[in-house]
């Protein structure tokens, strides 16, 4: 007699059946008897393991750190918009503050922008010393319609 055949995955790895006479499927990359035990690491190796991934848990975290900086920018100056005006087609308005160390002088960059986030205008601002904490208004010419104004950066000079 023919033997049957199954097109379901694992047909062929079956056993012949236990005691309530139902196949049994066997695993398909065996049982953990079936391999060899693994060696484990004695003394100087184990700690050098945990030498070299400590070195590199260090690393990226210190770039991290380092990126993470980077991106914040310049932390000893920053400004925030207040308010800002853009109902003029040819020019905006916006009021700002600035917070910054007394006794430096600051440069901050205002930007105008339309309705598909182009620049239309910018203007550099030179913050004087003498004050930490200012708010000004600065306008700004555009070249379209702007639909928001913010400040880009605040650096010191």
């Amino acid at each position: 007699m023919a033997a049957e055949s199954s097109s379901r995955p694992g047909a062929g790895a079956r056993d012949a059946g236990d005691r309530t006479g139902a196949p049994v499927v066997a695993p398909i990359l065996g049982t953990p008897d079936d391999f060899p035990e693994r060696p484990r690491l004695q003394g100087r190796a184990r700690i050098l393991t945990y030498v070299v991934i400590s070195v590199l848990v260090a690393v990226m975290a210190g770039g991290w750190g380092y990126v993470m900086m980077a991106a914040r920018g310049n932390p000893d100056v920053r400004g925030d918009v207040i308010t800002y005006d853009a109902s003029a087609s040819d020019s905006a308005e916006i009021t700002f503050s600035v917070h910054k160390p007394a006794d430096s002088e600051a440069s901050c960059r205002l930007r105008a922008l339309d309705v598909n986030h182009t620049e239309v205008g910018s203007k550099e601002v030179t913050i004087p010393k003498g004050r930490s904490d200012l708010t000004l208004t600065e306008r700004l010419k555009t070249s379209s319609q702007a639909t928001s104004v913010l400040v880009q950066y605040c650096d010191l000079v």
